[in-house]
């Protein structure tokens, strides 16, 4: 523990230091490979950081990182697949589990997103870990508690769409945020809750299905949807939380009828072994006979296991080409980029890694 709080300051300062100074030594530094290209940071399911106190700081470096990167990158938005915690609302820790009750976590990663507050907007969906108990036993979350609308000043900008949740009120669970550049056009970021329910994919559909969203490129945000294998869930019976639908529901109400619709992005499915087994990704055809690319991202067993470190703090980097159409997805951790003895293991550069996307 006394080791990784160390890393945690030395890297913190190093952040902190980026643009201040020159340093002895030049760490391992992200780039657009475009002066003219923007981008979009996507942080895994963060809950293995949130459940213990020594992983804690490892989060926060990440959104420290993206904070301080914002104008080096052209970044337009940061979104994450959600799982923000381990747990939603116990009480007392779970020893066999985490060091840490759900106050302690909601804490923990609502601080590790103030580095971003007034600088970026960043978008949550929730996972099964956000709401119930431990895990979906009922749509309760806290999530509106520590993130309610008014939280971050860059989200009046583009916040244009919010759903109301299970308990009929107007939250981030469910919303759409429309962002704007001259060589991509107009763009919707549609976040769905976990497994939503039938009235959330009717809402997201009339949303889409909007004159004035016709021509926008949108990318579908959602924490469950599909495994590493890129099979789409039929069904998630062990959560008890209904009504809900599942990645093929989502497929065929949502994603399939809607034109508009290019690329989706979920979390959720993680192994333990190699991080080939923690990615997934398919191209499936749409209504209109259009490519939609889908990508599962989840790096939390990447760090250990499930009892590791959280995930060796990697997030993707998607970086929007001047072309108008080509994604690069590149997978990188400003944990081990700050490392002068683990620099050169901070990107992943395997095939299912570090890929392009090309929007049909």
């Amino acid at each position: 523990m006394v080791q990784k709080t160390l890393l945690f300051f030395m890297a913190m300062f190093v952040v902190a230091n980026s643009y201040a100074q020159e340093r002895p030594y030049r760490p391992v530094k992200a780039e657009l490979t475009d002066k003219n290209s923007f981008s979009m940071v996507v942080y895994p399911d963060p809950q293995a950081y949130a459940k213990y106190a020594e992983n804690q700081p490892i989060f926060e470096l990440m959104t420290a990182w993206t904070a301080y990167n914002i104008e080096r990158l052209n970044m337009m938005a940061v979104l994450c697949t959600g799982d923000l915690v381990e747990f939603n609302e116990l009480a007392i820790a779970d020893p066999g589990m985490s060091n840490q009750n759900s106050l302690e976590q909601w804490r923990a990663t609502s601080k590790a997103f103030e580095w971003l507050d007034g600088k970026i907007p960043y978008i949550n969906c929730l996972g099964n870990h956000d709401y119930g108990y431990k895990s979906s036993e009922k749509r309760i979350t806290n999530f509106s508690t520590y993130f309610p609308v008014d939280r971050n000043p860059r989200w009046k900008d583009c916040l244009v769409e919010v759903a109301h949740n299970y308990e009929d009120k107007p939250t981030l669970e469910n919303a759409a945020y429309e962002f704007r550049n001259d060589n991509w056009g107009k763009m919707l970021v549609l976040v769905l809750e976990f497994n939503p329910r039938d009235e959330i994919l009717e809402w997201a559909k009339k949303v889409c299905d909007k004159p004035k969203y016709k021509d926008h490129k949108v990318i579908v945000l959602t924490h469950s949807y599909m495994d590493y294998k890129g099979e789409r869930f039929i069904t998630e019976s062990y959560y008890r939380m209904q009504p809900a639908n599942y990645g093929k529901d989502v497929w065929e109400r949502l994603i399939y009828p809607c034109p508009n619709i290019k690329l989706l992005i979920c979390g959720h499915d993680a192994r333990e072994g190699s991080f080939e087994e923690n990615v997934g990704f398919r191209k499936d055809q749409n209504v209109a006979k259009k490519d939609v690319y889908q990508m599962m991202w989840n790096a939390q067993t990447a760090g250990g296991g499930w009892e590791g470190n959280g995930g060796d703090g990697w997030l993707r980097i998607l970086e929007f080409m001047p072309d108008g159409k080509t994604i690069k997805v590149k997978t990188f951790s400003p944990l081990l980029a700050v490392s002068v003895a683990a620099s050169s293991q901070a990107w992943r550069t395997d095939k299912y890694d570090q890929f392009d996307i090309v929007i049909d």
